[in-house]
Formats: structure tokens, C-alpha cells, sequence
């Protein structure tokens, strides 16, 4: 089965606290996945952020939208009960409950316009919003941001010289901690091919250990052979450790090579360069910052 959505949530784990007794957030979550039989890579699935699990976070949105229906209510950091309320709607027997079924309570419809929610029904199709919660479309939305920028970075580095090419190459490695100083980092790159390595840079600031690197933008797959060729440079130099750079991406051949070699090779095609850029904020720049915030329950917890 798939990951339930968060409304198909909500009739579960209003009936699990049917006993009227106090309950976990996370003894709950324990339950539903028993009761749903969720596999066990389903249990593990993690959101964009990969800060959380998609199951745990769709049963914590399934049970504030109960709490603010007064269906649920919270009886101290992490725990909840039923209400009276909630017994009533168990006895009403309903199928099934959503968004829409909450409407019927005032305080619910308080929250949602008081959050500017909106309809369920968008030119006639189904919202987003009625079938993931709010956290999930705003890691969604950020990852497809994400990946649109580092696609646009990805172009740019292709349109570039190949001495730019060298000095994204420079900034990255430093931004990552390797190289020492940009002086040390901007000496050693491009400044050796010697039979396949383009540089030698710094592994730590103390330079205990260096770092080989070809770094090349390629039209079309990386091979084997150009692998091979840079692991043979690197015996050469009696080295152990490089990185090979490149703006395409490698053959299934050239990733089973770096496996079965004594050398450590780290392979980074073009979609993995410009996710460090992202991350590392090469190339990059901030433009604006959302803060995501939750309630601080231990600032309650004597009230």
C-alpha cells in the first residue's frame, strides 16, 4: 500500500483514542503503522528535508486538524484524548472523516480562515492541500525550486570558459573545507596535467594528505577508460585518494571501476557538482528566508 494521506488519518486515530484514555503522539504513530500494515520502507520514508518520516508527519497534521475541531484535545507535551465531541462523531459512524467533514464545527473553520486556507476544489480539480499536509507542499515546492536552479546552474557552467570552469572548481573544494587557502588551492589547480590530474589540492588545512583531481567538462559519458586513466596517474604518484570533476555525467562501467580498485575515487557528474554548489552556496546567492516554526510546547507545560 501507499503512504496514507493525512485525512485518511484521522478517522484511525480518532477511533485508537476511542478508550477515552490518554494517549501518546508517539504511541499512536506505533499503532496506525501496526493497524495500516505499513511496510517497513514506508515507515522510513522521509520528507524532502529527509528531517522527518512522511507517515509520522502526516498522523501530527491528521491530529492537529482534530484538536482544532475540538474533536482531539491536547493534555500536555506529546499526548491527547478524545472529547466528548470526538465520542459523538465515533457514534455517528462516519465513514470517512477529511477537511470538509471538520467544517461542521465553528472552531475549525475559525483556524482554517484564520490560517487562509483554501477551498479544497481549484477549477473543479482536487487541491494539493486536500491530500498532503501543508509541510510536505512547502519541502515540495522548495525541492522543486531546487532542482530548477541547479539545472539553470548546470547551463551556466557549460556556457563558461574552462579557467572559470577551474576557478568554480577552486571555490567549491574550499567552501567544502579542502584546500587550505584559496591561495594554496588556486596554486595546485590547473596548474599540473601531468598524465590525466589537473590538480593537487590540500585535504586539510595542514596539508597531512593531498587530493588528486581531474576536473573536465565532457559532452556525453565518462567511460571506463577515462577513469582508468586517471586511477593509473594517481598509482603513478603513488596517490590514493582523487576526485574526478566532470559536467556530464558516467558510464555504469566507470562507476563498478572505482569499486574494485585499490585507489579511493569519488565520482561527481554534473547533477552532484551543482548540488554542492546549492549546498555550499557556490555560485548562489540567498534571496530570501523563511523561517519554519512549531509551537514550544515546554513553554506551556506549567500553564
Amino acid at each position: 500500500m501507499t503512504i496514507p494521506k493525512y485525512h485518511e488519518l484521522m478517522l484511525p486515530l480518532l477511533k485508537y483514542a476511542s478508550d477515552q484514555k490518554e494517549h501518546s503522539f508517539r504511541s499512536a504513530i506505533k499503532y496506525l503503522t501496526e493497524d495500516l500494515n505499513l511496510k517497513e520502507e514506508e515507515k522510513r520514508e522521509l520528507l524532502p528535508s529527509g528531517n522527518q518520516p512522511i507517515f509520522d508527519n502526516r498522523v501530527g497534521w491528521a491530529k492537529t486538524y482534530l484538536v482544532k475541531a475540538k474533536i482531539l484535545e491536547s493534555t500536555r507535551r506529546g499526548f491527547f484524548r478524545i472529547t466528548e465531541r470526538g465520542m459523538k462523531v465515533l457514534e455517528s459512524d462516519p465513514k470517512q472523516i477529511d477537511k470538509k467533514y471538520l467544517e461542521k464545527f465553528s472552531e475549525f473553520n475559525e483556524f482554517k480562515n484564520k490560517s487562509k486556507d483554501k477551498d479544497n476544489m481549484v477549477n473543479g480539480e482536487e487541491s494539493i492541500y486536500e491530500s498532503k499536509t501543508p509541510k510536505e507542499v512547502l519541502e515540495e515546492s522548495y525541492q522543486k525550486l531546487r532542482e530548477d536552479i541547479e539545472q539553470e546552474l548546470l547551463s551556466n557552467i557549460n556556457d563558461s570558459t574552462p579557467e572559470f570552469f577551474e576557478k568554480i572548481v577552486i571555490d567549491l573544494l574550499i567552501g567544502m573545507g579542502y584546500g587550505g587557502s584559496r591561495k594554496d588551492a588556486g596554486q595546485a589547480i590547473g596548474k599540473v596535467n601531468d598524465g590525466g590530474i589537473d590538480g593537487i589540492i590540500k585535504e586539510d588545512r595542514l596539508g597531512l594528505d593531498v587530493i588528486y583531481i581531474q576536473a573536465k567538462r565532457w559532452e556525453g559519458t565518462v567511460g571506463r577508460p577515462e577513469i582508468q586513466k586517471f586511477a593509473g596517474a594517481l598509482e603513478g604518484n603513488r596517490a590514493k585518494k582523487g576526485i574526478f570533476i566532470t559536467t556530464s555525467q558516467y558510464s555504469k562501467e566507470a562507476k563498478e571501476y572505482v569499486k574494485n580498485i585499490n585507489s579511493k575515487i569519488i565520482l561527481i557528474d554534473g547533477d552532484l557538482l551543482t548540488k554542492y554548489m546549492f549546498d555550499f552556496n557556490v555560485g548562489v546567492a540567498k534571496e530570501e528566508i523563511f523561517e519554519i516554526k512549531a509551537i514550544d510546547n515546554d513553554y506551556f507545560i506549567n500553564e
